[in-house]
């Protein structure tokens, strides 16, 4: 099993735990409530009908479900991409439980081998998932892909992680953080920053974070400075 692999299994291993044992926007865990980052975007698109989105790592929909009842009264639509077939088959219990099912388009992928289409979107939001990929190549062909499926006046909406570190909470013994890319994060902002040359940023702001988890019944602090890089395309 390569490192890749290894990561991979542990992360799914973790959110499916997370996905049975806590259910969506009730307390206990990070599903408890949506992203405030993405939610205040969605006055943007008060006046607009037909809005296309589209939620790269999608989850079981902590932001997907808000977004599509959002935009539900417009005829808009969200496509919600993620590798667990988990967690799309309980996006999509969500979505009748809050009956935006109609508004909500699921597809299981790769992020950073998913296709978009040029010009496709009136927002792309990628919430905790593009560090997920599996190299740095496969980050760059990701974002390169947003830009590019982004319409005039679209926005992206991007909060991934850098500097990870995880540290057993018993034996204080400091563990390989489980991130497919942990950059330094002057160079996850440096990265991000030149796709996105000649739009507007609505929102730079990196803050650190440290949590508790669990792993393989283990109770793990991860420490992270979360980047938020919100653009408009001009």
């Amino acid at each position: 099993m390569t490192s890749i692999d290894f990561i991979r299994s542990e992360e799914k291993k973790y959110h499916e735990y997370c996905y049975d044992n806590y259910k969506l926007f009730e307390a206990g865990s990070w599903l408890y409530k949506p992203v405030k980052t993405v939610i205040d975007l969605l006055h943007v698109f008060d006046d607009k009908d037909n809005v296309k989105v589209l939620d790269l790592g999608c989850g079981v929909g902590r932001n997907s479900i808000p977004i599509a009842e959002a935009i539900k009264q417009k005829n808009g639509k969200i496509v919600c991409v993620d590798l667990l077939d988990s967690a799309l088959q309980k996006l999509r219990e969500y979505s009748k439980e809050y009956m935006v099912e109609e508004v909500i388009l699921t597809e299981k992928a790769d992020i950073g081998n998913y296709e978009i289409n040029i010009n496709e979107y009136d927002l792309i939001v990628a919430i905790s998932s593009l560090e997920h990929v599996q190299s740095e190549l496969m980050l760059d062909k990701a974002i390169q892909q947003m830009v590019n499926g982004t319409q005039n006046n679209g926005i992206n909406c991007i909060i991934v992680n850098s500097e990870v570190t995880e540290v057993d909470v018993v034996t204080n013994k400091r563990l390989d953080a489980l991130m497919e890319i942990n950059l330094s994060t002057k160079d996850m902002m440096a990265k991000i920053s030149s796709f996105y040359k000649g739009w507007e940023v609505l929102k730079s702001e990196v803050k650190p974070l440290e949590y508790n988890i669990t792993r393989n019944g283990r109770t793990v602090l991860l420490k992270t400075n979360a980047i938020s890089y919100v653009v408009r395309k001009k």
